[in-house]
Order: structure tokens, then sequence, then C-alpha cells
């Protein structure tokens, strides 16, 4: 290991960019940086967000409850595009103040309801509509314990490893090492639980699944940092079948695609207004009829 060039100065300030992928929305005080208010569709609720892991854990979840034929789960999703800062917005820091999507607004009560955190959006979700979160004690509980896993456990994934493999100016040994370890670790603490349980709860698919399936599913499928090769994702097996598994539920297929910018067109539905938007108003049918 080579030796630090990099002397950290007493009191910390922000003078330059810190380089990668997202330095230039990266920035160390909240708060709006302009004024703009958000749209408002049709629907009691109005999901603001963008198809990245924490935003598609909400989307499953939506679409899992309208799939139990729950209707008052019936959504507009609105496209966050963070790299044009549009989680600094005025109407969205007034939803979400830590200016990070996923933001949901609950216009069925009086007066509405603000959920920020993706974690938080589950649970609420999961007791308004009485679905998704064991009534069992022992097993609600032990639902909750893996909820509450995941959000701590994924800045670990996301923050760390991600950004070091994929996203920073420069590799750096240490960090990206420090983190695949530790980011190993907890496969293999999925993997283990996954051997002896269907689902992470127990025999039923809960919100628990649903937090965990976007970061860790994506993982060992490839789908995340390109990093599945230098994991050895494969060889978690538990973690692979239950991934597969939840892959191939429709609400899981449905909300990978929406308020998502990238990947293939016909994977892409920007926003999300009608159930019918899946067949009509994914981006390759917007593009052939002349649209962007």
């Amino acid at each position: 290991m080579t030796e630090s060039r990099y002397t950290p100065p007493k009191v910390w300030t922000w003078n330059k960019e810190s380089g990668g992928r997202f330095s230039s929305i990266n920035r160390p005080i909240a708060g709006a940086t302009h004024e703009k208010e958000l749209p408002v569709g049709k629907h009691p609720l109005q999901l603001y967000s963008l198809a990245t892991p924490n935003g598609v854990k909400v989307t499953v979840m939506l679409e899992e409850l309208l799939e139990r034929g729950h209707a008052g789960a019936e959504y507009d999703a609105w496209l966050v595009d963070i790299m044009k800062g549009d989680q600094f917005g005025s109407g969205f820091v007034a939803v979400n103040p830590n200016s990070k999507i996923p933001a949901l607004m609950d216009h069925s009560t009086q007066p509405p309801t603000r959920v920020f955190e993706s974690g938080a959006i589950l649970l609420y979700l999961a007791e308004k509509f009485g679905e998704l979160l064991p009534t069992d004690h022992k097993k609600r509980t032990e639902c909750l314990s893996w909820l509450f896993w995941q959000m701590g456990a994924a800045p670990i994934l996301g923050g760390g490893f991600g950004h070091f493999y994929a996203y920073a100016p420069e590799k750096i040994e240490y960090a990206i090492d420090r983190y695949a370890m530790e980011v190993k670790r907890q496969l293999d603490v999925l993997d283990r639980r996954l051997a002896e349980a269907r689902y992470l709860a127990g025999d039923e698919y809960t919100i628990a699944d649903i937090a965990v399936w976007p970061w860790y599913g994506a993982l060992v499928a490839g789908q995340a940092y390109d990093a599945a090769e230098f994991l050895d994702a494969g060889s978690y097996q538990h973690v692979n079948r239950w991934t597969n598994e939840i892959a191939e539920r429709p609400a899981a297929k449905r909300g990978r695609m929406v308020n998502r910018s990238f990947g293939k067109p016909e994977t892409q539905l920007r926003e999300r207004h009608d159930a019918s938007d899946f067949e009509t108003k994914t981006q390759d049918k917007i593009e052939a009829a002349g649209g962007e």
C-alpha cells in the first residue's frame, strides 16, 4: 500500500467538486436551490422518484398493492432527474427536506401526508393497506428487522462499494477492498438466511423482500455496478434463487420500469399515470410516435 499524499486540514471546507459521476450535484448544505412546484396528477398517491434501487422499492410495492386489488393504491409517478438537480427544487424539498428520491404525497388524508425515506414509505403503505407486513408479532418483528437491516446495509453497497468500484475518479485499492469485503459479508448474511427460509421474513413475501431485492437482487443479477463477476455473485445460490423468483413476479417486472430513464427504451416508463401506460407509453413507443 502506498503512503497517502493527502493530509486532512484541521477544518474541512468545500472549495472544489469532489470528482466522480455525481460531483456536480453533491454539496454540503441542504435546502432548495431554485423555485419549482411539483406536478400533481389525478390519483391520491403522488410519487416523485427515479428508478434507482430506492425508487424501485416503492413502485414495486405500489404495483403489488394494485395486483392485490387495492384500487386506492393507484398512483401518479413523476420522474425526478437527479442529475439535473430536480431534487433541489422548492416543491421537492417541501416533501423531502433531505432532497433524496423517492418522496410520496398522500392526498387521501386531510391535510395531505408527506412520506420520505424508502423504508418509511414501504411501512406507511403496508400499514395503510394492510398488506405485505405480517400481523403475527414474531413474523412482523422478523420482517421489520430485515427491512431495517436493508436501510442500514445498503449505504455500504451503494455509497461505499458502488462509489469506489464504479464511480470514483480513480480506483483506490484500499477503499474497493474494504467495501468489497463488507458487501460479500452482507451477501453471505442473506445467503444463510435464504437457505433456511423462502423469503427474508419466512414463508411470506413481505416489504422486507421488496426493500432488499432492488439492491442485492440487482447486484447478483449483474445489473448493478457491473460487479457480479468481481464479487463472485453466482456463488450465493440461495440469494440467486430468491432473486430470480421475485424477478418473475408481474408487479416486480412493472415496478422496475416505472420512472426508468436508462436502459433499453422498451424497459422505460418514465412517468406512470395509469395501468395502461405499460402498454402504450414506454419509451420505445413514444420515440416511434415521434416523441422524446
